[in-house]
């Protein structure tokens, strides 16, 4: 299969992500309450472990400049950092009842910006190797898993109807896809390297690890819970070093 399908599908793939939401409509809110955490935990070692198992060290032998790789990699935690700042985004969602309907228009589109920033970052690594593409596919989806309930979440208690929220949450996905078709297209087309795209993408994985999810996960009043986050982010370090 070309590099062309792996984006594609990998693409598709990740919109349909986006429906996971649906999960919000069957679960009962304390199973859902008990399965969130763990997932978020388990997501956060997974970006981290895709990061420093996988992207960084490819970084490293593509570019062969240890400092532009790690000027590179500081450069996609600090564009991720500035969303929040300036666009008031947050995958570490607040308590529904604190959202107005405005932020959920908000919300969509610095989704949607995400997920295309991050199909030029996975479609770049697909550009590199298959193997290494999947691995980070798998990351990116393992995060996308919990932050795609609770932005239906959101949309919902904003004041959504419940089809329409997972339609705009399907589409704002999508935007994964154009972002690994214009990397696709501008690397085959346009002659560019998009090499610097994979420490880039790195920095963002560890962005949204350390900024968003890990302060979720270390909150829990009982110790018990908290050594079920603590494994489960475990787990996605070792899932991730295994693949490697």
């Amino acid at each position: 299969m070309t590099t062309f399908y792996w984006i594609t599908i990998s693409g598709i793939l990740m919109a349909f992500i986006a429906l996971s939401g649906s999960l919000t409509l069957i679960l009962h809110e304390n199973v859902l309450k008990k399965i969130l955490l763990p997932l978020v935990a388990l997501a956060a070692g997974s970006l981290i472990g895709g990061a420093f198992f996988h992207m960084i060290p490819a970084a490293i032998v593509q570019i062969n400049d240890l400092l532009l790789v790690f000027i590179l990699v500081v450069s996609g935690f600090t564009v991720f950092m500035t969303l929040e700042q300036f666009m008031h985004w947050h995958h570490c969602h607040k308590r529904l009842a604190d959202h107005k309907e405005p932020v959920t228009i908000l919300i969509l589109i610095a989704d949607a910006l995400h997920n295309f920033i991050g199909g030029l970052s996975i479609g770049s690594v697909f550009l590199i190797d298959t193997r290494l593409g999947v691995t980070a596919w798998i990351a990116a989806a393992a995060h996308e898993v919990p932050q795609e309930l609770g932005d239906f979440g959101v949309l919902v208690h904003g004041g959504w109807n419940k089809k329409r929220a997972l339609f705009v949450n399907f589409l704002s996905g999508l935007t994964f896809l154009l972002g690994g078709l214009a990397v696709y297209f501008a690397s085959a087309q346009l002659k560019i390297n998009t090499a610097f795209l994979i420490p880039f993408g790195a920095g963002n994985f560890l962005y949204i690890a350390a900024s968003d999810l890990i302060p979720q996960i270390n909150k829990e009043e009982t110790i018990v819970r908290n050594l079920l986050h603590y494994f489960a982010f475990i787990a996605g370090l070792l899932i991730l070093f295994l693949l490697a």
